[in-house]
């Protein structure tokens, strides 16, 4: 069993690998380009095939193979970006058959290269913030500073889970609440409440912008890292590079908030204590495997400092419709199909505005 779980986190390199691939024998043309995003509609495909898997995981498993693991992923993200700038520096817009490569060039850009970095980019990246290691929290930080999101290191961390189910968390969706009001919302409130936690982790909720202490402040230190990143693209790699690192990063960050829309949607907190039912869950095999545990979101809630591959299945949380995969692209593109599901599901649950005391009434 025990190598049966080993051979399967294997699944881990598909994607990023997919994306080296692309970018080592890019340029591309055009259509060649809208062909390289096949692979991500195909492991759509898989993950909504994919069988449950409501093992547990061992007492024992050793943590080392998937420390090393998240290492990887780290190392390939980085490669990605670097590669990235080198290839689209290779491009030239000066005539129409150049621009159309561009375009096809930026097609894959968003689909592969955008899904990746918010695997590769921002999953790996919430496993190292939850850790005590400091190196590997800075690690975490170098990622979402790569999809121009450093702030989510503060907010998830301080801000989410101690707030999730509660109308204080702009992170936790309404009961009802569509996802373009989501995400409209949820952005520039999880940016504001991140300033705010540092102010407060600095000692003056009430702290001026030129006040010494705010060269310690974390989220400034993250835009200027993430200004100095795209300035240091236009300046290596030109200015088409730098949009190109800019759209990948939107694409990472868009389906981030689709992941915070769909983990918490409907539900509220019935306990001071956060428990299993507060976050939505899945069952989904593939799910498990190629997104480093993320689809036991509710264990990960119950007990933030749990790595990823000791995450527990639990029978009483609700259920997404598929794995991450499929239900994001249903949040995404049918909308108020996923919301069905989700109202019927909470309702057989008797969760969220199903259940007597819910602090967030639907909309």
């Amino acid at each position: 069993m025990r190598a049966g779980r080993l051979a399967s986190a294997l699944l881990f390199l598909l994607l990023p690998l997919i994306t080296l691939a692309f970018w080592l024998t890019g340029p591309h043309s055009a259509w060649a380009s809208v062909l390289w995003t096949l692979p991500v509609w195909i492991l759509v495909y898989i993950d909504n095939r994919s069988p449950p898997d409501r093992r547990q995981p061992p007492e024992q498993l050793p943590a080392w193979p998937f420390d090393l693991q998240i290492y990887a992923l780290f190392a390939l993200q980085i490669v990605n970006h670097v590669l990235l700038g080198v290839v689209v520096s290779r491009l030239h817009v000066d005539s129409w058959a150049g621009v159309l490569q561009a375009l096809g060039m930026l097609i894959a850009v968003m689909v592969l290269t955008g899904t990746n970095a918010g695997y590769s980019g921002i999953v790996v990246a919430h496993e190292f913030v939850h850790r005590r290691n400091p190196i590997e929290f800075l690690l975490g930080r170098i990622l979402l500073i790569g999809v121009l999101y450093e702030h989510f290191a503060t907010e998830h961390v301080r801000g989410h889970h101690p707030r999730i189910g509660t109308l204080d968390d702009p992170a936790t969706a309404r009961f009802g609440e569509s996802h373009r009001d989501f995400v409209r919302r949820t952005i520039p409130a999880q940016f504001k409440s991140a300033w705010q936690l540092e102010k407060v982790r600095l000692g003056d909720p009430q702290m001026r912008w030129y006040d010494p202490r705010m060269l310690r402040h974390r989220v400034l230190q993250g835009v200027v890292a993430e200004v100095a990143v795209l300035l240091g693209f236009a300046v290596y790699f030109g200015w088409l590079a730098a949009f190109f690192f800019f759209v990948q990063a939107r694409t990472a960050v868009f389906l981030l908030e689709t992941v915070n829309y769909i983990e918490h949607w409907g539900l509220s907190r019935s306990e001071k204590k956060v428990i299993s039912t507060d976050s939505w869950d899945t069952e989904n095999w593939f799910t498990l495997y190629t997104l480093v545990g993320l689809s036991r979101h509710a264990d990960h809630h119950a007990q933030a400092s749990r790595p990823y591959h000791k995450l527990r299945h639990f029978d009483e949380t609700p259920k997404m419709p598929a794995g991450y995969y499929g239900t994001i692209l249903l949040a995404m593109a049918r909308n108020d199909r996923y919301r069905r599901y989700a109202t019927a599901e909470l309702q057989r649950k008797g969760l969220g505005p199903f259940r007597s005391g819910d602090s967030l009434p639907p909309s």
